[in-house]
């Protein structure tokens, strides 16, 4: 039988540089370090409460005297920032725990910045978890059918609830609530009490996702009819999420946030291409809870999971993650 000869051997073998996890590491072109993280914590009102989130195995509805128990830990892991969504005990049409100086956000922010100092506090700026119907702002009158948020008043209250947030104490307030002109009336309202230096974090191309799910039980925030498509974006559409983006930077957004991350890959790096602002991605409520259920039933190694789907965030352009892997991926890392 004749030898098979193959074609010319290449001089240039990639391969060369993948041989051991030292040539490895020096040409790795992205890095995921514990900078990057953010970790998200839900604020209860009561006491002695360490809830947890059945459907996101290893994260809890914290009540106050439980969160310095946390944040120690978050510390002592280097993470340098948290995101802060509160739960109160009484809602309303208004939502108007939001703004309350004593509420689960603004009592969480007081008592994280004398505990920790240095640690960056994002306050998420968003009505559902406060109202009664679970949606994001006040709602128009009329038919069932019809009902929606009222986008102009509701500006009004979330100004009034990131002012409340900077007064306690918040590094950076982060609108969630996709209103039109929301980031012009934050600043607004922020300016005008003076809070001139705190950041505005828009979550300015934030999807109609399914992905959302196990969230609305963390939040407690499941809307109590329709849903949220007629304000948030249409997970179809990568042109208006640039002109989403686009509104948002005029308007004065100092940060700029993709949510969610995993699927949305895409926009994360054309976002990322047309702005120069500091770019966060959200690995949202359904991608952690997607990895812990296959590595619960032995499918996948999670840790190396994790790691690679933060990895493709970051890789697409994302330098901030807001990540429910914040812990798990400190100690990884280290």
């Amino acid at each position: 039988m004749s030898r098979f000869e193959a074609g010319p051997i290449p001089k240039q073998r990639l391969r060369r540089g993948r041989r051991n996890a030292t040539l490895r590491r020096m040409v790795r072109e992205t890095q995921l370090t514990v900078d990057n993280l953010i970790a998200p914590l839900f604020i209860v009102e009561g006491q002695n409460i360490r809830k947890p989130i059945s459907s996101m195995p290893g994260q809890f509805q914290l009540s106050l005297d439980q969160l310095g128990a946390e944040i120690d830990e978050l510390v002592a892991a280097q993470i340098p920032s948290v995101l802060l969504f509160g739960i109160p005990l009484h809602k309303d049409a208004q939502g108007s725990a939001a703004w309350d100086v004593n509420g689960p956000v603004p009592s969480a922010i007081r008592a994280i910045k004398q505990q920790a100092p240095h640690l960056v506090v994002i306050a998420d700026v968003c009505m559902c978890e406060y109202t009664d119907h679970g949606h994001c702002g006040i709602l128009t009158s009329g038919e069932p059918e019809t009902i929606t948020v009222d986008n102009d008043p509701t500006l009004e209250l979330l100004a009034r609830a990131s002012v409340a947030y900077a007064a306690a104490g918040a590094d950076v307030v982060a609108p969630s609530a996709m209103m039109d002109g929301q980031i012009a009336a934050i600043r607004h309202g922020l300016d005008q009490a003076g809070y001139h230096d705190t950041i505005i974090l828009s979550y300015a191309a934030k999807f109609a996702s399914a992905f959302y799910g196990p969230f609305r039980e963390a939040a407690e925030s499941t809307p109590q009819f329709g849903d949220r498509r007629s304000y948030q974006m249409d997970a179809a559409n990568a042109r208006e999420a640039i002109a989403e983006v686009a509104l948002d930077v005029a308007e004065g957004a100092d940060w700029l946030m993709v949510k969610p991350a995993g699927a949305y890959l895409d926009i994360i790096r054309a976002v990322y291409e047309e702005f120069n602002l500091p770019l966060a991605a959200y690995q949202v409520s359904g991608e952690y809870a997607m990895i812990k259920a296959a590595a619960a039933n032995g499918w996948i190694d999670e840790q190396r999971v994790a790691l690679e789907s933060l990895l493709a965030i970051r890789r697409a352009g994302a330098i901030m993650i807001i990540t429910y892997y914040a812990k798990d991926v400190a100690k990884w890392l280290a």
